[in-house]
């Protein structure tokens, strides 16, 4: 029993992001807000060169962006993930990059502060007694009871996190000793101004802030037979048979002729997938630094060595965060007709998130693609 609650405790929590209030025209935010969509926002030292596409060389799509600093370094440290809406790229990790910047305030010198959205003093009990609403008045629901992703809310991180008894699940995040940059050599040194550059205009997305819970927390406030009771109206809602589906993903394949998925192991991930996010369907985004993702097919990615080094310091890349299929739905274009499909977006950075004191463009992590095997039970 010792060994198993010791075991519990080692292993890396996971962090569900779900969509939140929406963000309006007029609002002002900056990098240490956690959002879908919109564009980038820039640390004050960091110039960002928007990115285009590596197959057909197109302005790319800000998906999301995550305020992400890690638990014992000094850094403020952001994620920014950007995707190509041609539908011949879709499906393609050439088609996506990831951008993580990071930024040491120099002591004594006040930066802007996010402006607060809502804010609302729950407990988890709190947030499960209002648990029974998995997607109708999602805005009202989800803005008024969670935060805004792993110590992802900048200024309003502590109060929240203490309030949502979120703490633990932030231990996971620590770097401990391995940051490699003198402190004090960057705290002596002057950040210079930064920015977006753009050549031309770039496609939108409708943004919205991004709201966080705690998937054991979840779990563990949510009975078998009441999760049951929401799946069944969540598949009801939006069109979804999860047992038929599984069904079908274990059939024989003579009595499956129009059903195109291979079985086996390819099924087998799928059910396990599946299974696993059953219990919050809406999630877009799961974190766990140094986690453990979860594949929607079999992939060459699970023994991790065709992940690449980080270029900067060569050392290896972990898995940090995926975007999840939820997420498909929500991409909405602001002034055009913008889409991206895919089925999960894994993403890896470097283990010791290098920075160096003179660095002054983000640096490229790791994004592998992961194609639906059946785009239809998310639409």
């Amino acid at each position: 029993m010792a060994d198993s609650a010791a075991a519990s405790l080692s292993k890396p929590s996971v962090l569900l992001g779900l969509k939140d209030l929406p963000i309006h025209n007029g609002s002002a935010f900056s990098w240490d807000t956690s959002k879908i969509g919109n564009l980038p926002d820039t640390f004050p030292s960091i110039t960002l060169i928007y990115p285009s596409c590596g197959i057909c060389n197109s302005a790319l799509v800000h998906i999301v962006q995550l305020y992400c600093p890690l638990e014992g370094s000094p850094f403020h440290r952001v994620i920014n993930v950007f995707a190509c809406g041609r539908k011949q790229c879709w499906g393609k990790s050439e088609s996506w990059k990831v951008l993580r910047s990071q930024y040491l305030e120099v002591q004594g010198k006040e930066e802007p502060k996010s402006p607060s959205k809502q804010e609302a003093k729950l407990t988890i009990k709190d947030w499960c007694e209002d648990a029974d609403d998995w997607g109708t008045h999602e805005e009202e629901v989800i803005g008024r009871t969670s935060t805004r992703v792993p110590n992802f809310n900048g200024s309003h991180s502590s109060k929240l996190c203490v309030d949502m008894e979120c703490t633990a699940p932030l231990q996971g995040l620590a770097l401990d000793e391995d940051i490699d940059v003198s402190v004090g050599a960057l705290r002596s040194h002057t950040p210079v101004e930064g920015g977006l550059i753009m050549t031309s205009p770039v496609p939108q997305l409708q943004p919205y802030y991004i709201g966080v819970i705690e998937e054991q927390e979840y779990a563990d406030c949510t009975d078998a037979d009441h999760a049951q009771k929401l799946l069944k109206e969540y598949q009801q809602r939006e069109g979804i048979n999860l047992e038929e589906m599984m069904s079908e993903s274990f059939a024989d394949k003579a009595e499956n002729e129009t059903y195109e998925k291979s079985v086996g192991i390819r099924d087998h991930v799928f059910h396990k997938f599946m299974k696993r996010i059953s219990t919050c369907p809406q999630q877009i985004l799961r974190y766990s630094w140094n986690g453990q993702p979860i594949f929607i097919t079999s992939s060459p990615l699970n023994n991790n060595k065709l992940v690449p080094a980080c270029r900067s310091c060569k050392s290896v890349r972990i898995f940090e965060f995926q975007l999840m299929p939820a997420l498909v739905s929500i991409i909405q274009g602001v002034d055009s007709d913008v889409s991206v499909e895919f089925g999960t977006v894994l993403v890896y950075s470097c283990q010791k998130s290098c920075w160096a004191s003179d660095q002054q463009h983000p640096l490229e992590e790791f994004a592998f693609v992961q194609e639906d095997p059946d785009q239809r039970f998310f639409e």
